[in-house]
């Protein structure tokens, strides 16, 4: 049986294991502090990762939703990057971390790594008319060669419920979900940057996962969701695949 095996490392960032690629999401390997966010709102890290950087080992690919903030790329993610990881983003990320491993692709657009065809979709990092503040985000999808292998749909920080349908219109095989979720908050946005417990289990829903990897539910300030709230969310389907921190789990398709 094809699977996925999840390493759940802290916020928004994993370590994937599929189609024989080691992936990682949005790199936050960063001790907690205080980030004091160019764009007048600091973010506050609660809790460090559960692996080192160098705990993790080889990576050969970083997906990384967006680059703006340090919830989703802190020193240590971009000290990663430095390395030269192949990693895929936004175009904004293309342009602005020029250099090393980092392509931008637009919507819809795929690269192809190994045997898995990697396609940026759409997201949406808060309310309608957030982008201006927060700037771009992507979502992926990842689908490998092969028979029985599984199509996973990666939702970086996105809280839009209309974007993850149009998803599921173009891919009506996803099957495992990794969805960012946690309400993140600031003030000078009305409404969750992510996806709120509840809008998890309709995304899920929503794409037809049979299993779903919760990430983003813990270890900063802003997140106004925790795990627990995820779990009661998802308490009545089933759905929803334990993640001890820094424990390797299998996710069968």
């Amino acid at each position: 049986m094809s699977k996925l095996t999840v390493t759940y490392i802290g916020g928004p960032t994993a370590l994937l294991e599929y189609a024989g690629l080691r992936i990682v999401t949005d790199p936050t390997f960063d001790a907690p502090q205080l980030y004091p966010d160019e764009g007048g709102v600091p973010l506050t890290k609660t809790a460090g990762p559960a692996l080192s950087r160098a705990d993790v080992g080889a990576v050969d690919l970083v997906l990384l939703s967006h680059h703006e903030h340090q919830d989703n790329l802190d020193y240590e993610g971009l000290e990663l990057l430095a390395t030269g990881v192949l990693t895929i983003s936004t175009m904004k990320a293309g342009s602005d971390l020029f250099g090393g491993g980092v392509v931008g692709l637009d919507s819809w657009e795929s690269r192809e790594v190994g045997a898995v065809t990697v396609t940026a979709v759409p997201a949406l990092h808060g309310p309608p008319g957030s982008e201006a503040r927060l700037g771009p985000v992507t979502g992926f999808v990842l689908q490998a060669e092969g028979e029985g292998e599984p199509t996973i749909y990666v939702s970086g920080d996105n809280a839009s419920l209309p974007l993850v349908q149009q998803i599921a219109d173009r891919f009506p095989d996803i099957s495992i979900a990794v969805l960012f979720a946690g309400a993140a908050r600031i003030s000078a946005i009305n409404g969750p940057l992510t996806l709120t417990s509840a809008d998890a289990a309709e995304a899920a829903r929503i794409v037809g996962a049979s299993h779903v990897v919760g990430l983003h539910t813990e270890g900063w300030e802003h997140f106004t969701e925790t795990r627990a709230d995820l779990e009661a969310a998802f308490a009545e389907t089933g759905l929803l695949v334990e993640t001890p921190p820094g424990v390797a789990v299998e996710v069968s398709r």
